[in-house]
C-alpha cells in the first residue's frame, strides 16, 4: 500500500473541516479521500460543492464493506462513536474517531476490548497532544522537575457559548442527543491532558456540577470539581459556558516547583530546595527559600489535527509509531463520567467509576428528557 484510502463517517462541522481543509488541499501525506457518508442530503451536497469527486454513501457499514477505503474517520454525535469503530475494527478497516471516545465507560470498554483484539489500528483525535506547551509539561513531570506531584488545578472558563449556540442542533446539549454538556463538548481535551500532563488519573473526585445554569438546557454548563490522588495530592477543575471574558490557566505544583499553562506560555518555578524538606530543616518561622522564575523554551511545535491525521496514515504504513491508541480515550471519559456521577449522587465518587450506576443514572435523565 503506498497511499491510505479515506473515508469520512459525517460531514457535519469538523467531517467538512477535515474534508475542506486537509483532504481537499492536499495537506495530507500518503492519502486520499475516497468516499464519505451522511444520511443528510444538503451535507453531500455541500461536499460535492466543495469538489468532493469520491463516492458517496448514506450507510457507513456499506461504506466500509465496499472495499473502497483502508481507514475511516468517525466524526458523528458521541454516543455513535463506539458502535461505528467496533463495526470498522471488526469489517477490516483502521479507525481514527472523533473525542470523546464515547459518552459512558461502559460502552467504551467494550470497545476497547475489541480494539485489543483487532489487528487494524485504532486512534483518538487528541490534536491537543501535539500543543508544544503540553508536551514539554509532560515530559518536564516525568523527568522530576517539578518533584512529586501535590497540587493539579485548571480553570478552563474560555468557553462562553451563546442561546443561539445550544439551538443550533436539536441533539446539542441534550441527553439524550449528545449525553451532556461542556464536559463532553468542550473539555475532552481537557479531561484527556489533566491525566496524560501529570501522569497519573485522579482516585476521587467530587464534583458540582450547574444544569442550565446560564442557558435552558438541561445538561450542565458549568461545573467545579475537587480532584484527589492517590499520592495525597489534590486538584481543582473548573469550567463553563456561561462567563465571558474567561481564563484558561493550567497549573501543577510539586515539592520542587510549578508549571504553569496560561496565555500560550509555560512558566517553571523552580525551588533552591524541596518545600517539605525546606520546612523541616530551616530555623526561620517565615518567608520560604530562594527560587528561579523562567519562561520555557519551547520547540514551537503545534500540529494539531493534521498532525494526529498525518501520523496516523504513517503508522499504517509501518513508517511511525502510532501517537495516540484510540484505548486511551476511555481515561477522559472516566473523569467525565466520575464529575457527573459525583453530581447526580451529591457525594465524592471513587474512580474507577461503577460503570452500570452511572449508565442507569444517565438513562433516567435521558427518560426525563423532553428534547
Amino acid at each position: 500500500m503506498e497511499k491510505v484510502r479515506y473515508g469520512i463517517i459525517g460531514i457535519g462541522n469538523q467531517g467538512k473541516k477535515y474534508l475542506k481543509e486537509f483532504f481537499l488541499t492536499d495537506k495530507t501525506v500518503d492519502a486520499e479521500l475516497t468516499a464519505i457518508c451522511d444520511i443528510d442530503p444538503a451535507a453531500i451536497a455541500e461536499a460535492k460543492e466543495l469538489g468532493f469527486t469520491g463516492t458517496v454513501f448514506t450507510d457507513y457499514k456499506e461504506m466500509i464493506d465496499s472495499g473502497l477505503v483502508d481507514a475511516v474517520m468517525v466524526e458523528v454525535p458521541h454516543y455513535d462513536h463506539p458502535e461505528m469503530v467496533i463495526y470498522g475494527l471488526t469489517h477490516g478497516v483502521h479507525v481514527l474517531c472523533e473525542k470523546p471516545a464515547g459518552v459512558y465507560t461502559k460502552q467504551v470498554k467494550e470497545m476497547n476490548a475489541v480494539a485489543e483484539r483487532s489487528d487494524k489500528l485504532f486512534g483518538m483525535m487528541f490534536n491537543q497532544r501535539t500543543d508544544c506547551l503540553y508536551r514539554k509539561m509532560r515530559e518536564m513531570i516525568a523527568e522530576g522537575a517539578i518533584g512529586e506531584v501535590r497540587r493539579v488545578n485548571w480553570i478552563i472558563t474560555s468557553w462562553f457559548r451563546s442561546k443561539r449556540y445550544y439551538e443550533s442542533s436539536d441533539w446539542r446539549a441534550t441527553w439524550r442527543g449528545e449525553g451532556g454538556g461542556v464536559l463532553l463538548n468542550q473539555c475532552p481535551h481537557q479531561l484527556d491532558l489533566i491525566q496524560w500532563v501529570v501522569g497519573m488519573m485522579p482516585s476521587k473526585i467530587h464534583a458540582f456540577c450547574g444544569f442550565g445554569k446560564g442557558h435552558d438546557i438541561e445538561v450542565e454548563d458549568e461545573v467545579t470539581a475537587y480532584l484527589e490522588y492517590e499520592n495525597g495530592a489534590t486538584g481543582v477543575f473548573i469550567t463553563t459556558t456561561c462567563e465571558a471574558g474567561g481564563t484558561n490557566r493550567f497549573e501543577v505544583v510539586g515539592n520542587n516547583g510549578k508549571l504553569v499553562a496560561e496565555n500560550k506560555k509555560l512558566t517553571y518555578t523552580k525551588l533552591a530546595m524541596g518545600a517539605k524538606e525546606y520546612s523541616e530543616t530551616t530555623d526561620k518561622k517565615f518567608g520560604e527559600m530562594d527560587k528561579t522564575v523562567e519562561e520555557v523554551e519551547l520547540d514551537g511545535l503545534n500540529e494539531q489535527h493534521i498532525g494526529i491525521l498525518n501520523n496516523f496514515t504513517a503508522a499504517i504504513l509501518g513508517k511511525e509509531p502510532l501517537y495516540v491508541s484510540g484505548v486511551e480515550g476511555i481515561d477522559g471519559v472516566e473523569i467525565m463520567d466520575a464529575m457527573l456521577l459525583s453530581s447526580f449522587l451529591g457525594r465524592a465518587v471513587e474512580l474507577p467509576i461503577d460503570d452500570d450506576l452511572y449508565l442507569a443514572e444517565l438513562q433516567k435523565r435521558i427518560d426525563a428528557s423532553d428534547k
